[in-house]
């Protein structure tokens, strides 16, 4: 008999050494600050967390509504605001808010349908190589400017979170009567569009492209990885977007206790701490910023943007954007 307590209290151990969080997130998140993070949560909860990435966002949740009915990941880290607001209408999250939910220094930053917990924020912005332009554009008519003609590198708003970011942004500008014009006559400014932001940020630093859709604190990361400010961000004049990233737990979860656990890890010092060089987005509790971060460019005015309009438009927004760019 205490034999076979003692083979069960095993079976017991080794399980909680074993078990799997699945979480899908994008690239950059993966390769960054996961590999930094991650390693301290599995050893706090004796837990394996398998972190698989798709590339930008906006193919994560590709993947997820193609295994809505069987899904494989207890967790999902990327979604922004219009992303976060399709997987909720796709039923593919469910709701939950974490304990911590109060370290959230900006209350605007929160999900008020509660299924998202914010990890990040960052503005849009336009991020161009010194060394290369003297003069940037300044506002969205100067982008226009023959001086840009094929400069400019843009991300596909259908599979990259900045990408749609930056679509939205212009409809925040010119009204949902006036983008579609507006990237008609972009066109002449851009190079190419690339699938998501690693690939953007990839030719600028090969020097391939001289000016991409990025974000404004990338003057911080130039001070911060190259010593010097090659790269510096223009948040346009007309005012500007800013993208706020969300995590949440996947709905069907066989791991639900573990991925609420993951959920308010998020907003702890330790993952927190290693936003703002990781990341290069500000984090959502109170954290000290680092000295490079001086470089970064300051948000005067930031454009309202009515998601519910997204939520009745958006599939009608990005089709007809891909006839303008890419069926031409």
């Amino acid at each position: 008999m205490r034999k076979l307590l003692f083979i069960v209290a095993l079976i017991l151990v080794v399980s909680s050494f074993s078990q799997e969080l699945v979480v899908y997130t994008y690239s950059s998140f993966a390769s960054g600050i996961a590999q930094k993070t991650i390693p301290i949560f599995e050893k706090q909860y004796n837990v394996k967390v398998k972190i698989l990435s798709f590339g930008d966002a906006g193919n994560v949740l590709s993947r997820m509504i193609l295994e809505k009915d069987q899904p494989k990941a207890d967790v999902v880290v990327g979604l922004d605001q219009p992303l976060l607001r399709r997987a909720i209408s796709e039923g593919l999250l469910m709701q939950f808010v974490p304990e911590n939910i109060s370290k959230v220094k900006d209350r605007s930053l929160l999900d008020t349908q509660g299924y998202g917990t914010p990890y990040d924020f960052g503005a849009i912005a336009l991020v161009y190589n010194t060394e290369k332009i003297a003069n940037p554009p300044k506002s969205f008519k100067d982008l226009l400017d023959k001086r840009f003609a094929k400069e400019l590198v843009v991300q596909d708003p259908r599979t990259s979170s900045t990408g749609l970011s930056f679509l939205l942004w212009t409809i925040a500008v010119f009204g949902e009567d006036g983008f579609l014009d507006y990237w008609k006559n972009l066109r002449n400014s851009i190079l190419t569009i690339t699938p998501g932001w690693d690939e953007a940020f990839s030719m600028l630093e090969t020097g391939e492209a001289d000016i991409m859709v990025s974000y404004a604190t990338d003057g911080a990361y130039s001070y911060h990885e190259y010593g010097s400010l090659k790269y510096l961000p223009v948040v346009m004049e007309e005012g500007a977007f800013v993208q706020i990233e969300y995590a949440a737990i996947v709905k069907g979860t066989k791991n639900l206790e573990m991925a609420k656990k993951f959920i308010e890890f998020l907003l702890s010092e330790s993952f927190q701490s290693e936003v703002p060089l990781n990341q290069w987005m500000y984090p959502v509790i109170e954290i000290e910023l680092p000295e490079a971060y001086k470089h970064a460019s300051k948000i005067e005015k930031v454009l309202p943007f009515d998601y519910e309009l997204f939520d009745r438009n958006g599939k009608k927004w990005l089709e007809e954007w891909a006839k303008v760019m890419i069926a031409k």
